[in-house]
This record gives structure tokens, sequence and C-alpha cells, in this order.
């Protein structure tokens, strides 16, 4: 659809910020024009203007610019609006609101137009006093006891974006779910009230929102390093990076505080810097993403690595690895889930009480090692806006480096508190003379290798994606690496676990699973890999078992897939 002049005029004089009305207006001069240059301004305004960027289960998150489709400040105190809006009908007017926000383009302005909303609208909004990491936000809530927060952060994202984070708790959500990001109906029900907002010209501002003090930090750093006993080892020469992100000094204090002083951090990477100048991408997921750590480690000879996604609210690490070019292995988001599963077993066990809870894309791992400590163990929707809902929940994961280790403090992945555990868990591998690599072999020997992989195919047209799903249930594989699929499930149906998603779930009689389905946040369909092979002692022959099936597997589905 072609948007027209007018369309953009109307927009550009109810937009509150003069550098996207010059920006659009610019566009539109140029749209004026012939020739290739106005081709592509309109294209450029065609897509600002495809619609309103949506509301949902993650918030807000998209590219900064001028436009209905575009992070700006516009964008966001119409949804501030709507959000003040729902929560004075569900709570009152005097509804509170933590705000938090990290070092990106244009966050401390949101965050502050975001209290300027609330404050008008009665509310009473609190302001974290500086770029802090998305798990500080998620804190506070819980610890304030707000009737929400925002947080705003794009995460992983690319630098030109930008988004909004919403929490519910307080008044406004109690039980299992109180102070974790929103989920149905919520979602609609805010979005309902965003689209009923005036014009952001026309949405009352107003001062006096307060700017909390360092206590809300404070609390947050001694409660993380609360969750390891006094007196334990912690000789552990640690390489960190929080990516040029915001949880650098957050991330370094909480480990000093645990008893983890020898921490090297990386200098090209220690400072929040919007650029993300040394990364392709700002994913610690990503190839190349580590390098600058690994150098690091070699350099120091660092027992372990740690890294942080910008908002911290991810972690990932590298260990010692003599069969790995270079000599160091990153782990899976698997991998890591497992280990800081079973050492939360142990303790959780030893209390007698406490669930286990990993999304339907992540390994089966999980489940195995929850029944070999005689715990319940819960599979839910990805997100952690679902796990951090499960009653009981003692430690929760997702495969995409997402950790919950304090869930009555932290209803939301957490990259420091994570980074916390794993140090400790270097520090009790190290008094047992192990290493991580053994720790991974001991959980191989008692449940079976867990090989896990995955295959992303990125669209420019997402009819494409919906084509493929539609096709692969009317005609889905009858066999995946040489084995006949005996179990089916299409997980739009729901079931007494799960709530209807959109996703295939395929399970062969070796016991390989599958999982298709589109991305929540990126044009991409996904599929999620499992080869499962039973080992007793040979813990080597039993993972090339799984290594060569895991090929298999990945040129059949990448086969079935294909678009």
């Amino acid at each position: 659809m072609t948007v027209t002049a007018d369309e953009v005029r109307a927009w550009i004089a109810a937009d509150p910020d003069e550098r996207t009305r010059a920006e659009l207006a610019e566009l539109l001069e140029q749209a004026s024009g012939t020739g290739e240059e106005a081709a592509a301004a309109q294209a450029d305004l065609d897509s600002r203007f495809s619609g309103p960027l949506e509301f949902g289960t993650a918030g807000l998150r998209g590219e900064l610019g001028g436009g209905p489709h575009r992070m700006n400040r516009a964008v966001v105190i119409r949804a501030a609006a709507g959000l003040s809006d729902f929560l004075a009908r569900e709570v009152g007017r005097d509804f509170t609101v933590v705000i938090g926000y990290d070092a990106r383009y244009g966050s401390a302005r949101f965050a502050k137009d975001t209290a300027a909303v609330v404050t008008a609208a009665g509310g009473r909004a609190l302001l974290l006093p500086a770029p802090l990491p998305t798990p500080v936000l998620a804190f506070a809530v819980r610890h304030l006891g707000t009737d929400a927060g925002v947080m705003v952060t794009a995460s992983h994202n690319p630098p030109q974006d930008n988004g909004y984070k919403v929490y519910l708790g307080g008044r406004a959500v109690t039980g299992a779910g109180q102070g974790a990001q929103i989920v149905p109906p919520y979602d609609a029900r805010i979005a309902e009230r965003i689209a009923a907002a005036p014009a952001a010209t026309d949405v009352p501002l107003a001062d006096g929102w307060e700017v909390l003090g360092d206590d809300v930090h404070e609390a947050y750093l001694q409660r993380v390093a609360s969750l390891l006993p006094p007196r334990h080892t912690r000789e552990v020469r640690i390489v960190y990076t929080p990516m040029h992100g915001v949880g650098g000094a957050t991330a370094v204090e909480a480990l000093r505080r645990a008893g983890f002083s020898d921490v090297h951090v990386v200098s090209e990477q220690a400072q929040p810097d919007p650029d993300f100048p040394t990364v392709a991408f700002p994913n610690p997921e990503e190839p190349g993403a580590l390098d600058l750590a690994l150098d690091r480690a070699r350099a120091v000879d660092a027992d372990l690595v740690i890294a942080n996604d910008p908002d911290a609210d991810r972690c990932t690490m590298a260990v010692p690895d003599r069969n790995q070019v270079g000599g160091w292995r990153q782990l899976t988001g698997d991998e890591i889930g497992a280990l800081l599963g079973e050492q939360t077993a142990v303790a959780a066990a030893f209390a007698g009480r406490g669930v286990l809870a990993s999304s339907v894309v992540s390994s089966r791992l999980l489940e195995r090692i929850a029944d070999s400590h005689g715990l319940e163990h819960r599979t839910t929707l990805t997100g952690f806006k679902w796990i951090a809902r499960t009653e009981g929940l003692a430690f929760g994961y997702e495969e995409a480096i997402g950790y919950c280790v304090d869930p009555a403090a932290v209803r939301d992945k957490d990259g420091i508190s994570a980074a916390v555990r794993i140090a400790y868990l270097a520090a009790q591998l190290r008094d047992r003379g192990e290493s991580f690599l053994d720790a991974l072999d001991h959980l191989a020997r008692r449940h079976g290798v867990h090989e896990t992989s995955q295959i992303s195919v990125r669209v420019s047209d997402l009819s494409l994606i919906a084509g493929t799903m539609a096709r692969l249930r009317a005609d889905g594989p009858a066999t995946l690496a040489g084995s006949p699929v005996v179990t089916t499930t299409d997980l739009a149906a729901g079931s007494a676990d799960l709530p209807p998603t959109d996703g295939l779930l395929y399970l062969t009689a070796a016991g390989d699973r599958v999982i298709i389905r589109p991305s929540g946040t990126e044009p991409k369909l996904k599929c999620y890999l499992e080869v499962v092979v039973p080992s007793t002692t040979d813990v080597s022959t039993a993972r090339h078992t799984a290594a060569v099936r895991m090929e298999l597997l990945r040129s059949d589905v990448a086969g079935v897939v294909a678009m």
C-alpha cells in the first residue's frame, strides 16, 4: 500500500520530536520528485507507514525512525498512554510504574517520556537512576511491589533498533506471574487502550516523577551475592564481556561480592556503546562475537569466559577444550541449561521442593535431570513470559541462553545472576578436580547424549512461512535421519500442558525430535533438532554417533523446509 503525502503530513503534525519530523519531511520531499531517489524515498515511507508497530507479548520492538511502524517518541508516548489507561482501569489511578532503560539510542528519552505520561495520568512513576540491566528492572517490579514495569531496550537486536518491554505485578497480576512480562490477554487489552490513545501531541505530559537512588541496584546486588553459600572456594580466573551493553559494572560487582575477584573485563567492549563497534551483531550467540573475549582468555590463562548480551538478561560461556581449534569451546544454551539445572536440582532435592521448567524447543535433558532428583518438570511455550509463570519454579531456561536461577526475586531471564551461578559451578567443579566438560560427560553417562542444533530459514516474504507450515500440516515427513516418524503433533491444537502455538513437533522411533515453528520476533522459520543416544561409560562413542545422526537429521530437515 502506498502512503499518501497527506497521511505523512498528518503524522508529522502529531510528532513531538523535531528530529523525526525533519526526517519524514525530507523523505516526503524526496518522494515528490522523479527517478530512483524518489522511488526509494516512497518505498521507505511506505515501510514506515505500513501499519502501527504492533504491541504484543514482547511489547514493542522495531527500527528507530519516524512513522507509526518505527520506534520513536510519538509511538512510545502513545504506548505509555495506553498502558496508563489500562492500569488506571485495572487497579485505579494510584497505579505505580517503575521504568528502566539501557544505553541504546533514544532509550533515556523514551524512558523519561513514559515517566511524564504516567505522572500526568495520575500514576506514580519511578525512574531508575541510570542505564541498567533489564534484570534490575525486573527485580524492581517485585522488590518495590509496583503494578507495572517498563524496560526500554532492544536487547541483542542491531544498533538501529529499540524496544519497550512491559511487566505486570503488584495489584495488576498476582500469583506465579507477578513481576513477569505480559502474556495474553493482557497484551491485547493494553494494545486496545494504545489504539484508543490520542495523537502523541495531545497526550498530557507532566514533570514530577521520582528518580530512584541506588537503593534498588544495591538491593539487587545483595540478592545476587546471597545466592551463593559463604566460605566457598573462589579461585577462578574469569574473562568477562558485557558486549558493549549495560551489564558490565553490575556483573563485575556481583561477581566481586560473591567472592570472584580475578575477573578480566574485555576492555574494547567494557563501556556501553550503542554502535556496538567490535561486533557484527551484538548477540553473544553469533559466530565471532566472543573472539575478543577468547583472545583475552588465552592471554591471561583464564578458567572461564562469561558474556552477557547488551541488556544483560542473557548469558553464555566458553570453556577450555584442547580438542577445539584455539583451545576453547562456547557451550550451547542447552548445555548451560543442563549444568545449571543439575546444580539447582541437587539443592532443590535436598530442600525437598522445586520445579524445573524449560521451553518446548529446549532439550529434553532437563526433564531427565529433574526426574533423577525426584523433582517435577514443566514444559512451557517459548519465552520467559511463560517459563516464569511456572508454579513452584526453582530454575527455568530456554535454549536461547536465557536462565532464571532466582525466580523468587526476578521473574525473568537474568544474565547477571546466571553469571554468578556459573562462576560458582566452576568453583564447585574445581573443588572436585573436574572441568565443565567432565560435568557434561557425567550427565551424558547418566541420561544419554542430548545433541541439539538449529536450522533457520530467513525470508523476505512472510507468506512463504505460512505456506510452508500449511504444506507440512497437510503432508509432513514420513522418516527423519533414517528413522520413521512415529508421532506428529500440531502444537496449534494446544494440549493439557501447552496453550496453542504455531508449530509442528515430530518424534522418530529412534527418539529424535524436530520442532518447526515461525519465529516470534524475526522473519524466519526456525527448526529445533535434538538427537538422543544412550550412553553408559563410552561417552565419546555416543557423542560421535549423535553427531553423525545429527548431520543426517539436519540434511533431512533442510530439505523438508526448503522454500
